[in-house]
Protein backbone atom coordinates (compact mmCIF):
# COMPACT_ATOMS: atom_id res chain seq x y z
CA UNK A 1 0.00 0.00 0.00
CA UNK A 2 1.15 3.69 -0.54
CA UNK A 3 3.23 3.34 -2.90
CA UNK A 4 3.56 6.91 -3.93
CA UNK A 5 3.66 8.25 -0.69
CA UNK A 6 6.90 5.92 0.36
CA UNK A 7 7.90 7.77 -3.46
CA UNK A 8 7.58 11.20 -2.02
CA UNK A 9 8.98 10.32 1.08
CA UNK A 10 11.94 9.03 -0.72
CA UNK A 11 12.61 12.70 -2.03
CA UNK A 12 13.13 14.05 1.70
CA UNK A 13 16.45 12.84 2.29
CA UNK A 14 17.62 15.34 -0.86
CA UNK A 15 16.47 17.85 1.20
CA UNK A 16 19.27 20.26 3.29
CA UNK A 17 20.08 18.73 6.45
CA UNK A 18 19.41 21.99 8.39
CA UNK A 19 18.35 21.37 12.21
CA UNK A 20 15.70 23.52 11.59
CA UNK A 21 12.99 22.83 9.04
CA UNK A 22 12.30 25.97 7.01
CA UNK A 23 8.79 27.27 6.22
CA UNK A 24 9.81 27.00 2.30
CA UNK A 25 11.14 23.16 3.11
CA UNK A 26 7.66 22.30 5.23
CA UNK A 27 5.88 23.84 2.09
CA UNK A 28 8.19 21.56 -0.47
CA UNK A 29 7.26 18.47 1.51
CA UNK A 30 3.40 19.16 2.07
CA UNK A 31 3.44 19.43 -1.85
CA UNK A 32 5.19 16.40 -2.76
CA UNK A 33 2.96 14.64 0.04
CA UNK A 34 -0.23 16.02 -0.78
CA UNK A 35 0.22 15.24 -4.55
CA UNK A 36 1.29 11.45 -3.07
CA UNK A 37 -2.30 11.26 -1.31
CA UNK A 38 -4.23 12.58 -3.93
CA UNK A 39 -2.81 9.54 -5.74
CA UNK A 40 -3.61 7.63 -3.24
CA UNK A 41 -6.89 7.57 -3.76
CA UNK A 42 -7.02 9.68 0.15
CA UNK A 43 -10.19 11.82 -0.09
CA UNK A 44 -9.40 15.93 -0.27
CA UNK A 45 -11.23 16.24 3.13
CA UNK A 46 -8.36 13.62 4.49
CA UNK A 47 -5.54 15.09 3.26
CA UNK A 48 -6.71 18.47 4.52
CA UNK A 49 -6.87 17.23 7.64
CA UNK A 50 -3.46 15.52 7.11
CA UNK A 51 -1.70 18.51 5.50
CA UNK A 52 -3.01 20.55 8.27
CA UNK A 53 -1.48 18.29 11.02
CA UNK A 54 1.90 18.18 8.91
CA UNK A 55 1.86 22.23 8.62
CA UNK A 56 1.21 22.14 12.44
CA UNK A 57 4.41 19.90 13.33
CA UNK A 58 6.94 21.01 10.84
CA UNK A 59 6.57 24.64 10.40
CA UNK A 60 9.72 26.18 11.82
CA UNK A 61 10.47 22.55 14.07
CA UNK A 62 13.71 22.55 15.35
CA UNK A 63 15.32 19.01 14.89
CA UNK A 64 17.05 17.79 18.06
CA UNK A 65 20.63 17.10 17.30
CA UNK A 66 20.66 13.91 18.73
CA UNK A 67 17.69 12.72 15.98
CA UNK A 68 18.39 11.67 12.24
CA UNK A 69 16.73 14.21 10.41
CA UNK A 70 15.63 11.16 7.78
CA UNK A 71 13.93 9.56 10.67
CA UNK A 72 12.33 13.06 12.05
CA UNK A 73 10.66 13.60 9.06
CA UNK A 74 9.53 10.12 8.74
CA UNK A 75 7.73 10.00 12.20
CA UNK A 76 5.92 13.17 12.09
CA UNK A 77 4.30 12.46 8.59
CA UNK A 78 3.60 8.74 10.58
CA UNK A 79 2.11 10.26 13.52
CA UNK A 80 -0.20 13.05 10.75
CA UNK A 81 -1.25 9.21 9.31
CA UNK A 82 -1.71 7.84 12.56
CA UNK A 83 -4.37 11.27 13.75
CA UNK A 84 -6.43 9.52 11.43
CA UNK A 85 -7.89 6.68 13.21
CA UNK A 86 -7.81 8.69 16.97
CA UNK A 87 -11.19 9.44 16.84
CA UNK A 88 -11.85 5.17 16.14
CA UNK A 89 -11.70 2.40 19.11
CA UNK A 90 -10.50 -0.73 18.32
CA UNK A 91 -13.18 -3.66 18.25
CA UNK A 92 -12.15 -7.23 19.22
CA UNK A 93 -15.62 -9.04 17.22
CA UNK A 94 -15.24 -12.00 18.81
CA UNK A 95 -14.97 -11.06 22.08
CA UNK A 96 -17.70 -8.91 21.83
CA UNK A 97 -19.58 -11.84 20.77
CA UNK A 98 -18.53 -13.84 23.72
CA UNK A 99 -19.04 -11.15 25.92
CA UNK A 100 -23.34 -11.68 25.02
CA UNK A 101 -23.29 -15.52 24.51
CA UNK A 102 -21.44 -16.03 28.24
CA UNK A 103 -24.03 -13.61 30.03
CA UNK A 104 -25.56 -15.81 33.03
CA UNK A 105 -27.58 -19.11 31.94
CA UNK A 106 -30.35 -18.15 33.86
CA UNK A 107 -30.70 -15.31 31.40
CA UNK A 108 -32.84 -16.26 28.07
CA UNK A 109 -30.82 -17.26 25.17
CA UNK A 110 -29.93 -14.56 22.58
CA UNK A 111 -28.14 -15.07 19.70
CA UNK A 112 -25.26 -12.22 18.35
CA UNK A 113 -26.51 -10.76 15.17
CA UNK A 114 -24.15 -9.11 12.53
CA UNK A 115 -25.78 -7.64 9.72
CA UNK A 116 -23.51 -6.92 6.74
CA UNK A 117 -24.20 -4.24 4.11
CA UNK A 118 -22.69 -2.83 0.93
CA UNK A 119 -23.39 -2.35 -2.36
CA UNK A 120 -23.30 -5.20 -5.45
CA UNK A 121 -19.24 -6.57 -6.26
CA UNK A 122 -17.75 -6.12 -3.51
CA UNK A 123 -17.55 -9.52 -2.11
CA UNK A 124 -19.94 -9.12 0.72
CA UNK A 125 -21.34 -12.58 0.47
CA UNK A 126 -17.86 -14.29 0.37
CA UNK A 127 -16.97 -11.78 3.32
CA UNK A 128 -20.01 -13.40 5.31
CA UNK A 129 -18.38 -16.70 4.83
CA UNK A 130 -15.13 -16.15 5.69
CA UNK A 131 -16.14 -14.43 9.25
CA UNK A 132 -18.36 -17.58 9.72
CA UNK A 133 -15.34 -19.85 9.11
CA UNK A 134 -13.27 -17.46 11.53
CA UNK A 135 -15.63 -17.60 14.94
CA UNK A 136 -16.53 -21.51 13.83
CA UNK A 137 -12.63 -21.77 14.13
CA UNK A 138 -12.79 -19.60 17.64
CA UNK A 139 -15.46 -22.38 19.42
CA UNK A 140 -18.76 -20.42 18.38
CA UNK A 141 -21.59 -22.19 16.53
CA UNK A 142 -23.29 -19.89 13.60
CA UNK A 143 -25.85 -19.57 10.90
CA UNK A 144 -26.46 -17.81 7.81
CA UNK A 145 -29.05 -15.96 6.91
CA UNK A 146 -29.68 -15.69 3.04
CA UNK A 147 -30.89 -12.28 2.96
CA UNK A 148 -30.24 -10.97 -0.41
CA UNK A 149 -33.02 -12.36 -2.42
CA UNK A 150 -32.70 -9.86 -5.67
CA UNK A 151 -29.54 -10.98 -6.93
CA UNK A 152 -29.61 -14.18 -9.40
CA UNK A 153 -27.35 -17.19 -7.01
CA UNK A 154 -27.11 -15.18 -4.34
CA UNK A 155 -29.00 -18.20 -2.25
CA UNK A 156 -27.19 -20.58 -3.86
CA UNK A 157 -23.90 -19.15 -3.27
CA UNK A 158 -24.14 -18.42 0.18
CA UNK A 159 -26.08 -21.68 1.12
CA UNK A 160 -23.23 -23.74 -0.77
CA UNK A 161 -20.61 -21.59 1.65
CA UNK A 162 -22.69 -23.31 4.50
CA UNK A 163 -22.54 -26.33 2.93
CA UNK A 164 -18.26 -25.99 2.88
CA UNK A 165 -18.24 -25.37 5.94
CA UNK A 166 -20.79 -27.48 8.24
CA UNK A 167 -23.02 -24.56 9.45
CA UNK A 168 -26.65 -24.15 9.18
CA UNK A 169 -28.36 -21.74 6.38
CA UNK A 170 -31.56 -20.06 6.12
CA UNK A 171 -33.32 -19.30 3.18
CA UNK A 172 -36.71 -18.81 1.79
CA UNK A 173 -37.44 -17.76 -2.08
CA UNK A 174 -36.35 -15.24 -4.00
CA UNK A 175 -38.91 -12.14 -3.74
CA UNK A 176 -39.43 -12.63 -0.43
CA UNK A 177 -38.86 -10.49 2.45
CA UNK A 178 -35.37 -10.41 3.62
CA UNK A 179 -36.40 -8.61 6.74
CA UNK A 180 -38.63 -11.83 7.54
CA UNK A 181 -35.40 -14.25 6.27
CA UNK A 182 -33.31 -12.43 8.87
CA UNK A 183 -36.08 -13.13 11.26
CA UNK A 184 -36.19 -16.69 10.57
CA UNK A 185 -32.94 -16.78 11.47
CA UNK A 186 -32.30 -14.87 14.64
CA UNK A 187 -35.58 -17.67 15.68
CA UNK A 188 -33.51 -20.60 14.49
CA UNK A 189 -30.49 -19.70 16.38
CA UNK A 190 -32.39 -18.61 19.66
CA UNK A 191 -34.58 -22.01 19.91
CA UNK A 192 -31.10 -23.49 18.91
CA UNK A 193 -29.04 -22.01 21.16
CA UNK A 194 -26.92 -21.60 18.20
CA UNK A 195 -24.34 -18.29 19.43
CA UNK A 196 -23.91 -15.87 16.29
CA UNK A 197 -26.41 -14.86 13.29
CA UNK A 198 -24.52 -13.76 9.74
CA UNK A 199 -27.12 -11.79 7.79
CA UNK A 200 -25.87 -11.51 4.10
CA UNK A 201 -28.14 -8.54 2.12
CA UNK A 202 -28.44 -7.18 -1.15
CA UNK A 203 -26.17 -5.30 -2.68
CA UNK A 204 -27.61 -2.25 -2.84
CA UNK A 205 -26.88 1.19 -4.91
CA UNK A 206 -26.34 3.69 -2.29
CA UNK A 207 -28.52 6.35 -4.59
CA UNK A 208 -31.50 3.41 -4.13
CA UNK A 209 -34.09 4.87 -1.68
CA UNK A 210 -36.43 1.69 -1.61
CA UNK A 211 -33.24 -0.52 -1.46
CA UNK A 212 -32.00 1.83 1.37
CA UNK A 213 -35.92 1.71 2.98
CA UNK A 214 -35.32 -2.33 3.20
CA UNK A 215 -32.65 -2.74 4.79
CA UNK A 216 -33.70 -0.15 7.41
CA UNK A 217 -36.86 -2.38 7.91
CA UNK A 218 -34.10 -5.43 8.47
CA UNK A 219 -32.49 -3.23 11.03
CA UNK A 220 -35.66 -2.38 12.67
CA UNK A 221 -36.79 -6.22 12.56
CA UNK A 222 -33.87 -8.15 13.85
CA UNK A 223 -32.23 -5.33 15.86
CA UNK A 224 -29.05 -6.80 14.64
CA UNK A 225 -25.87 -6.20 17.84
CA UNK A 226 -23.69 -5.46 14.61
CA UNK A 227 -23.65 -3.88 11.82
CA UNK A 228 -20.83 -4.38 9.14
CA UNK A 229 -19.86 -2.14 6.07
CA UNK A 230 -17.97 -3.91 3.43
CA UNK A 231 -16.21 -2.10 0.83
CA UNK A 232 -13.66 -2.75 -2.04
CA UNK A 233 -10.31 -1.33 -1.11
CA UNK A 234 -9.54 -0.85 -4.92
CA UNK A 235 -12.63 1.06 -5.64
CA UNK A 236 -11.03 4.62 -4.04
CA UNK A 237 -13.37 7.53 -3.49
CA UNK A 238 -16.25 5.69 -4.83
CA UNK A 239 -15.85 3.67 -1.46
CA UNK A 240 -16.08 6.32 0.41
CA UNK A 241 -18.59 7.98 -0.82
CA UNK A 242 -20.63 4.23 -0.17
CA UNK A 243 -19.68 4.59 3.59
CA UNK A 244 -21.04 7.98 4.56
CA UNK A 245 -24.31 7.32 2.70
CA UNK A 246 -24.97 4.01 4.53
CA UNK A 247 -23.91 5.24 7.62
CA UNK A 248 -26.15 7.70 6.94
CA UNK A 249 -29.00 5.07 7.09
CA UNK A 250 -28.30 2.73 9.41
CA UNK A 251 -25.27 4.34 11.69
CA UNK A 252 -22.74 0.54 11.19
CA UNK A 253 -20.46 0.29 13.75
CA UNK A 254 -17.29 -0.98 11.40
CA UNK A 255 -16.09 -1.64 8.16
CA UNK A 256 -14.41 -4.52 6.14
CA UNK A 257 -12.51 -3.65 3.04
CA UNK A 258 -12.31 -6.73 0.79
CA UNK A 259 -9.27 -6.58 -2.50
CA UNK A 260 -6.76 -5.54 0.12
CA UNK A 261 -4.30 -7.72 -1.20
CA UNK A 262 -4.25 -6.08 -4.39
CA UNK A 263 -4.58 -2.29 -3.01
CA UNK A 264 -1.39 -0.78 -4.19
CA UNK A 265 -2.67 3.21 -2.82
CA UNK A 266 -4.41 2.36 0.57
CA UNK A 267 -6.67 5.49 0.14
CA UNK A 268 -9.77 4.13 1.14
CA UNK A 269 -8.95 2.31 4.47
CA UNK A 270 -7.42 5.99 5.17
CA UNK A 271 -10.90 7.57 4.18
CA UNK A 272 -13.13 5.82 5.44
CA UNK A 273 -11.97 5.17 9.38
CA UNK A 274 -11.50 9.44 9.13
CA UNK A 275 -14.42 9.99 7.74
CA UNK A 276 -17.01 7.61 9.58
CA UNK A 277 -15.11 7.78 12.75
CA UNK A 278 -15.81 3.98 13.18
CA UNK A 279 -12.81 1.27 12.77
CA UNK A 280 -11.65 -1.22 10.15
CA UNK A 281 -12.01 -4.35 12.03
CA UNK A 282 -10.59 -7.07 8.94
CA UNK A 283 -8.74 -7.27 5.37
CA UNK A 284 -9.82 -10.15 2.82
CA UNK A 285 -6.68 -10.93 1.60
CA UNK A 286 -7.46 -13.23 -0.59
CA UNK A 287 -9.98 -16.04 -1.77
CA UNK A 288 -9.49 -18.56 0.85
CA UNK A 289 -12.44 -18.83 3.80
CA UNK A 290 -8.78 -17.94 6.25
CA UNK A 291 -7.91 -15.06 4.26
CA UNK A 292 -9.57 -12.67 7.10
CA UNK A 293 -7.27 -10.93 8.51
CA UNK A 294 -7.48 -8.64 11.78
CA UNK A 295 -6.75 -4.53 10.52
CA UNK A 296 -3.60 -3.35 12.44
CA UNK A 297 -3.21 0.41 12.85
CA UNK A 298 0.04 0.43 13.53
CA UNK A 299 0.64 -1.82 11.11
CA UNK A 300 -0.96 0.14 8.35
CA UNK A 301 0.85 3.00 9.43
CA UNK A 302 4.28 1.83 9.14
CA UNK A 303 3.03 0.42 5.41
CA UNK A 304 2.78 3.88 4.72
CA UNK A 305 5.90 4.99 4.53
CA UNK A 306 8.04 1.91 5.14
Amino acid sequence: MFEKLRSAFGSLTKLATHTTISQKEADEILWDFELALIESDVAQEVIQSIVNEIKARLADAKIPRSEDRVNYLKNQLKEAIRSCFTKTQSIDLPALVRSKTTKDVRDEFSPFVILFLGINGVGKTTTVAKLAYLLKNKGDTVVLACGDTHRAGAIEQLTEHANRLKIKAIAQGYGSDPAAVAKDAQLYAQSHKVEVVLIDSAGRIQTSKNLMEEMEKIVRVVRPDFKIFVADSLSGNDALSQAKEFKSFTDFDASILTKADADTKGGAALSIAFVTQRPIIYLAVGQDYSDLIPFDVEKFVEQTLG
